[in-house]
């Protein structure tokens, strides 16, 4: 039996994303007087394959003939997406139960530094996991299985061990977590309709994967 190590992606699995980029598209709209369909344009880009940030701001900027420059929007949107996203309250009971079970969990998440350490911090997930692993610290990504070692070694376990990876992306987080011979749960969101996945479970929602690792003791 696989030892108990669970590693868990961070956007659109433990926190909505999508629900905070919804907010931030808003307020953006508002603070340059652009109108709602400005919103509705946003947020089709973000969907359009989820370009790197400065690639979506360079085309933001492109589109409404902004003066600020690409680095200032991305500087800006990093700082204010911490204060957007959220963290239900049943997620953090969630994480509770595991760790209180005898489980170690980490969160694993690619993304620049300061904004994904933000939302860990301002969502409460900083003081619910035993650790998490920053690509944007580590310089290296998911799915490389760097980025699973780190994590696993400061919940002072080893992927020898085995474990679990709970994520949305089947790259990222389905294929990192078998590559670093874990088995995985992927939070299907309908974002993937015409890939093949090799999940071990697929659920909708991340406290679904939480009930299904409480019940492998």
């Amino acid at each position: 039996m696989a030892q108990r190590l669970a590693l868990f992606d961070l956007d659109n699995t433990l926190v909505d994303l999508d629900e905070a980029f919804r907010l931030w598209a808003g307020e953006f709209a508002d603070q340059h007087s652009l109108t709602d369909e400005a919103v509705d344009w946003l947020i089709a880009l973000d969907r359009a394959g989820h370009p790197h940030r400065e690639v979506f701001f360079s085309k933001v900027r492109e589109h409404f003939s902004l003066s600020s420059s690409v680095d200032e929007l991305w500087s800006r949107y990093r700082r204010r997406m911490p204060y957007l996203v959220r963290c239900r309250p049943e997620t953090l009971d969630g994480l509770a139960r595991l760790r209180a079970s005898g489980w170690k969990v980490a969160i694993i998440t690619n993304g620049t530094a300061d904004n994904q350490r933000g939302k860990i911090q301002q969502t409460g997930l900083a003081a619910a996991v035993d650790a998490y692993a920053l690509s944007g610290v580590e310089g290296i990504r998911k799915p490389d299985v760097g980025l699973f070692e780190i994590a696993a070694r400061r919940c002072g376990t080893t992927l020898a061990d085995g474990g679990w990876m709970v994520g949305d992306h089947l790259v990222a987080d389905v294929g990192g977590g078998r590559s670093a011979g874990l088995r995985t749960i992927w939070i299907d969101r309908g974002t993937w309709p015409e890939h093949d996945q090799t999940a071990d479970h697929v659920v909708t929602d991340v406290l679904q994967a939480m009930e299904i690792l409480l019940q492998h003791r």
